[in-house]
């Protein structure tokens, strides 16, 4: 007998079925992406013991005739293609034509359907990958797939799933990524006899992810929009004054089909740089539009995985339509955001079957709250303020600046608001010729510490960017000869022994770029500071030099240097909405 043998049918199904069917969420994945395909407007998933015991997806779509339902369970049966040709820009969730099979061959698999009300459809039941039965039932349009003991077969595959509670999460994300890319569809989970989940057809996308997430969350986001080439961005990312170490969701989604890519996770945080704290992670939901040709969805069975022909391009785009969407003060942080689902767009056309109809694609701006700050802050912003204009800004508590509009009040901190102006002067001074430096009429010495004398000869260069000029003077001294100047309080002989002793103890050590750390080290230490009296000229110089950066809402500490007080909402409080 030879060493090589063809493995038996039952064997390599099994093998087979272990790309594509890993845990109880990949069949409901399977399921649940069927049923969109067939056009169903309401689907309902029922779990036992998170999945391991028993699934059941049921949908009210086109359903299937009986001829259909005998080949829908054999592998590479397909409604989607008929050539490789098909495959460039496929408009449908599946495609492959492997799931029931493979469903089937490692479960009890119960097919019920029916292509039009009130009439006669089909029941199939598989075992094993082996036909049980096929016979005649009656139910409504629609299709019910019902699987029983998943990997009963397949012992050291079940000994893997993890514990119901774990299981149900992992199912729970499945349909949630795809309720994300159809509005038109009413989704329901139950666990147990638990309802779960339960989010009906909606008109936006805000409505959905408030349905899925919460007010909380939904209220947090802003719209990006961005373009680059034959690719279009478009989604929600999260302010960066509300950013947590924790609890982020990152949902990206190719021509209405979700997938998962860390590398573009990482472009959107990118997008973030210097506006958020270290560790903070930030929702993103983003959709890509682009030429079929231009990706690749055949790439793993269970299609989560994409390939783009010029992955540079859409990491530089994706990077660039978060920054873009930071720099509005539609980003700013609001002490009550607008609770109504309208502020996320239109409502949208009910789309068609498939992924290619999402609503993400004719997504409309977020209308701006800019007018807080338009009219104090317009088309001035670039050239100072002029004398005409609201009334003047006052200070309060010593610390933050508040100014009125039409609109309502906005309320800016001092320090965070000077911090992010120098941030931004410094980033440009760094990597450009540096900053006019003010000579010393009488230099100032400094004894340091060791580590702190390493930090003055390892950023000598920078320290001489941003204005500080010195020398070793012998030991554990230097001299200093020129300083910046940023503002008329400024306190030379502090800022630089604290900035020295910040970048020695590593302080600001999760900035991962040398510059953005240094910048950020030196705008904290330069900045006014909390408590410091400023003039009625002084604030107003400071907002306009603050409304002319390209980050006017955030510091580089994650925290807001804005804070908008709609006015429907004062007068809500005081009962005259």
């Amino acid at each position: 007998m030879g060493r090589i043998v063809i493995l038996p049918p039952s064997v390599a199904d099994q093998i087979a079925a272990g790309e594509v069917v890993e845990r109880p969420a990949s069949v409901v994945k399977e399921l649940v992406e069927n049923a969109l395909d067939a056009g169903a407007r309401e689907i309902t998933v029922e779990l036992q013991a998170g999945g391991a015991g028993l699934i059941r997806v049921t949908d009210d779509g086109v359903g299937m005739d009986d001829e259909d339902a005998r080949l829908a369970v054999h592998r590479h049966a397909t409604s989607k293609i008929r050539r490789a040709a098909d495959l460039i820009g496929v408009g449908t969730y599946g495609f492959r034509g492997e799931a029931l099979a493979a469903i089937a061959a490692v479960a009890q698999l119960e097919l019920e359907t029916a292509p039009a009300p009130g009439g006669e459809g089909t029941r199939v039941r598989v075992s094993g990958g082996e036909l049980q039965e096929i016979e005649p039932v009656a139910r409504t349009r629609g299709t019910t797939v019902t699987v029983r003991r998943l990997f009963f077969n397949v012992p050291a595959r079940r000994k893997f799933l993890r514990s119901p509670r774990s299981e149900t999460r992992a199912v729970l994300e499945a349909v949630t990524l795809l309720a994300l890319t159809r509005l038109d569809v009413a989704f329901r989970v139950m666990n147990d006899g638990r309802r779960l989940l339960e989010v009906p057809r909606v008109a936006s996308v805000g409505e959905r992810v408030a349905g899925l997430f919460g007010r909380r969350l939904a209220q947090e986001l802003i719209p990006v929009e961005g373009s680059a080439g034959g690719l279009s961005v478009r989604g929600f990312v999260q302010r960066p004054a509300d950013a947590r170490p924790t609890g982020r969701k990152a949902y990206f989604f190719v021509n209405g089909r979700p997938f998962r890519d860390p590398f573009l996770v990482r472009a959107a945080e990118a997008g973030y740089r210097a506006t958020i704290a270290p560790g903070c992670r930030p929702t993103v939901l983003l959709a890509l539009a682009l030429p079929g040709d231009q990706v690749d969805v055949n790439v793993h069975p269970q299609k989560l995985e994409v390939r783009f022909r010029d992955r540079f391009l859409v990491e530089r785009a994706v990077e660039e339509a978060v920054r873009s969407a930071l720099h509005p003060l539609d980003a700013a942080a609001v002490l009550k955001p607008p609770s109504d689902a309208g502020r996320w767009g239109a409502p949208q056309p009910a789309p068609s079957a498939g992924p290619a109809s999402t609503p993400w694609s004719a997504l409309p701006r977020q209308p701006g709250t800019g007018g807080l700050a338009e009219d104090l802050f317009g088309e001035r912003a670039r050239g100072g303020l002029g004398s005409t204009g609201p009334a003047e800004p006052v200070q309060v508590f010593g610390t933050y600046i508040v100014y009125e509009s039409s609109e309502g009040l906005t309320f800016v901190d001092q320090h965070s608001a000077h911090e992010r102006v120098l941030y931004e002067r410094a980033m440009q001074q760094l990597s450009g010729e540096g900053a006019a430096a003010q000579h010393l009429l009488l230099p100032i010495t400094l004894d340091l510490e060791p580590a702190e004398l390493e930090v003055v000869e390892r950023h000598a260069d920078l320290l001489r960017a941003v204005g500080f000029e010195g020398e070793p003077f012998g030991g554990r001294s230097v001299i200093i000869h020129a300083v910046p100047n940023p503002h008329p309080r400024f306190d030379a002989k502090r800022c630089f022994e604290e900035l020295v002793a910040d970048l020695a103890r590593g302080r600001f050590g999760g900035w991962t770029n040398r510059l953005e750390r240094f910048a950020a080290t030196y705008a904290c230490r330069a900045a006014i500071k909390a408590g410091q009296p400023l003039a009625v000229s002084e604030m107003r110089e400071l907002l306009a030099q603050l409304m002319a950066c390209e980050l006017a809402p955030h510091d580089v500490h994650g925290r807001p240097t804005i804070v908008q007080l709609p006015r429907d909402e004062l007068e809500r409080r005081f009962g005259r909405a």
